[in-house]
């Protein structure tokens, strides 16, 4: 998969079946979306494509209106979202800079300049609540009618629904906060992850016993915080048990910067520069501030050892192989 910042170069501007959005979570509805754009795609001879934005537009928004902690919590990475569009079997993603001059684009501008001149769409497939433009004043009736005009077909998939439900990022949101992932999963169609290089730390977690593998958050509002039971894949031929917290850091780090931190049980190789993904199980508690190092240091010993217990008490077979090791 081809992957732009911003629109293709002129001479690599193919015929392409297209769809936009922000993806964040790539959920079953996505899935659903992205192969029929590839069916699309296969059928009329077209490259498979999506239009994607960073940031997020409702964090552009609400950054807009002064009110950034009104945005929605981010539930993937940009790397985390590549990966999943990889997987439906897209050929090229398009990330735009989504900013004033963006933002500003009237619907027909964004049709004409982006769509047509930028991206070379025959055809086109959107959600039916689809809008667009400044001020979101582009709909999907004036997508159908501009189509016709330029020459690119617009189809429309209906909402995605699970047990009357509206399959959505939102909800996907709303289970993950809630520590549901049995839910989230459901609707992302696979466990939820977090993946990334593990990079160099303070060695905080080394001095109080606790060594972890430390991933960098770079988005200011993930949609988890706190301790976690979690499965580390990458490291070994099966996933390996751990305990993470994501967050800031209170005790020891006043800087807000958000980690997340995984302390693997039993296991004491180096990983550092390692592609690691993080695949979340059960909360254990909030994240907290504690008095001093030695009280953190408890804590820690009580979230690694309800997490032993937490492996040992399942029977699931998705859990033996950590069951063994401990």
């Amino acid at each position: 998969m081809k992957v732009s910042c911003g629109l293709p170069s002129p001479e690599s501007r193919v015929p392409c079946a297209l769809t936009i959005g922000n993806f964040d979570g790539v959920h079953r509805g996505h899935q659903l979306l992205l192969a029929r754009v590839r069916e699309a795609a296969t059928r009329l001879g077209l490259s498979a494509a999506v239009l994607t934005f960073e940031p997020h537009t409702r964090l552009y928004f609400a950054r807009l209106a002064g009110k950034p902690s009104s945005a929605p919590a981010i539930i993937s990475s940009l790397r985390n979202k590549l990966q999943a569009l990889a997987a439906t079997g897209i050929d090229r993603v398009m990330i735009a800079r989504f900013d004033d001059a963006f933002a500003a684009l009237e619907p027909m501008e964004f049709i004409k300049r982006i769509l047509v001149d930028g991206l070379n769409v025959k055809w086109l497939m959107v959600g039916e609540n689809y809008t667009f433009g400044k001020s979101r004043a582009g709909n999907v009736a004036e997508l159908i009618e501009a189509g016709k005009r330029f020459g690119f077909q617009v189809e429309v998939l209906p909402t995605v629904r699970d047990s009357n439900i509206r399959v959505s990022s939102s909800a996907i949101r709303s289970a993950l906060q809630q520590a549901d992932f049995g839910k989230a999963a459901d609707l992302l169609n696979k466990p939820y992850c977090i993946s990334g290089h593990v990079i160099h730390g303070n060695k905080r977690g080394r001095q109080l016993g606790f060594p972890t593998a430390n991933l960098r958050i770079r988005f200011a509002n993930p949609v988890l915080d706190g301790i976690f039971v979690t499965r580390v894949h990458g490291l070994a031929e099966h996933p390996l048990p751990a305990v993470s917290c994501i967050g800031t850091r209170p005790t020891v780090d006043s800087s807000n910067r958000i980690l997340l931190e995984t302390h693997i049980l039993d296991y004491a190789q180096s990983c550092y520069g390692r592609l690691i993904h993080v695949e979340f199980l059960h909360k254990l508690r909030d994240n907290q501030k504690f008095a001093d190092l030695a009280a953190l240091s408890k804590a820690i010993e009580g979230d690694a050892a309800n997490t032993r217990a937490f492996f040992i008490g399942k029977n699931d077979v998705r859990y033996t192989l950590c069951k063994d090791r401990i």
